[in-house]
């Protein structure tokens, strides 16, 4: 049978021509679809914008079916659903991403990340440390751990608390030691209340070595010796910390003196408190000298007084009001008065009635919100 060419010269063109229409038809429409998706997708940037996440959610939806490949507006809308407090649709979004096998490597992590996220707003602990776990040798490690440390506190686990905290001191992403070190105290305290001391001295001198200078641990120290009956040694650990911080020794200072005088220091401590006034004036160190030297003490009203001059404060006043009036002069009424006085002067403040803004002044129309006669005559104290 012979081939007839003529049908060959005819039907190359016709099937060429029809190759090009289907060509240029799948063309308009791909052009269609790419056109169709950015016009959603500013739709729902303009909605998010002026503050429509309702309507704004529903265009990024739209433009996900019509390209479901697009990994950012996934990520959009994961983002929208998180902030709305849709965290089981943002779960779903973002895992949804992380199962996509042709998600490039930079985009996965991001997914992972704000999938962490999403856990972490809901609540889910167990489920957000895992996925901050896994995010562990990428480039939101550091951000990672940071999140796993603040995971761990509410949590209060103070043992992985301070393994994360020891990470990121190591990597140089600051310093954590007086963090560490109030790890190691809880650590230690927990241990006491378990009656383990032995852990628990091992946790205090872990604070130590973290932190030297650290407050807590000394205060720490000194209360677990009185605990355990060794008032001496207390006494020591309390002096230890005064040399360092004399500030923090205040949170110990009424301790202090119950220590020396249940172990026949209380002259020695007299001298150590009546020293540590003289560099720091504060209410704490003249309790602490009341306890040890005792309300009669001949010292301790020139010593009121010249504190009431220096801090006429109510708390003072309170101290010299202990004293025995049989001592008072009228000197010590003077400052009293003074005392009060100035600690009274701040509470007698008019209050607004319409929005509370307090101010010395009496004025017709309120400062705060601009409404007139709002002010009652009659102080707040």
């Amino acid at each position: 049978m012979d081939f007839d060419f003529q049908w060959l010269l005819i039907g190359l063109p016709v099937a060429f021509a029809l190759g090009w229409m289907a060509s240029r038809l799948d063309i308009k429409q791909l052009k269609r679809e790419r056109d169709d998706s950015p016009r959603a997708y500013f739709k729902g940037l303009n909605l998010l914008l002026n503050e429509q996440q309702d309507k704004a959610i529903d265009a990024f939806i739209e433009a996900v079916q019509n390209d479901p490949d697009t990994t950012e507006l996934h990520f959009a809308l994961g983002n929208l659903f998180r902030r709305r407090g849709e965290f089981e649709r943002a779960v779903r979004v973002h895992q949804h991403l992380l199962g996509r096998s042709d998600l490039r490597p930079g985009d996965r992590d991001r997914a992972q990340l704000a999938l962490a996220q999403d856990f972490m707003k809901a609540g889910l602990f167990d489920r957000a440390e895992a996925a901050w776990r896994a995010l562990a040798g990428t480039p939101f490690d550091g951000e990672a751990q940071l999140a796993l440390l603040s995971l761990y506190e509410r949590s209060r686990d103070w043992t992985h608390a301070a393994e994360v905290a020891r990470r990121l001191d190591a990597a140089g992403s600051g310093s954590f030691a007086a963090r560490i070190a109030h790890y190691e105290c809880e650590i230690a305290e927990e241990a006491d209340a378990q009656k383990r001391p032995a852990d628990a001295e091992a946790a205090l001198q872990r604070a130590f070595a973290a932190a030297p200078e650290a407050a807590r641990p000394g205060v720490l120290a000194g209360q677990r010796l009185r605990r355990q009956g060794d008032e001496a040694g207390a006494l020591k650990a309390w002096d230890a910390l005064r040399q360092r911080n004399p500030g923090a020794f205040l949170l110990v200072a009424a301790d202090y003196a119950r220590a020396a005088q249940a172990c026949g220091q209380a002259h020695a401590a007299s001298e150590v408190l009546d020293h540590a006034l003289a560099g720091l004036p504060a209410v704490e160190l003249l309790q602490a000298l009341a306890e040890v030297d005792g309300a009669a003490a001949p010292e301790r009203l020139p010593r009121l007084l010249a504190h009431l001059k220096q801090f006429p404060t109510l708390s003072a006043a309170q101290l010299l009001l202990a004293v025995p009036q049989a001592q008072w002069t009228d000197e010590a009424w003077t400052a009293l008065r003074d005392a009060v006085a100035r600690a009274a002067k701040p509470l007698q403040r008019y209050r607004c009635a319409a929005c509370g803004f307090e101010a010395q002044h009496y004025f017709w129309q309120c400062p705060g919100c601009l409404s007139w006669d709002s002010y009652p005559p009659q102080r707040v104290d």
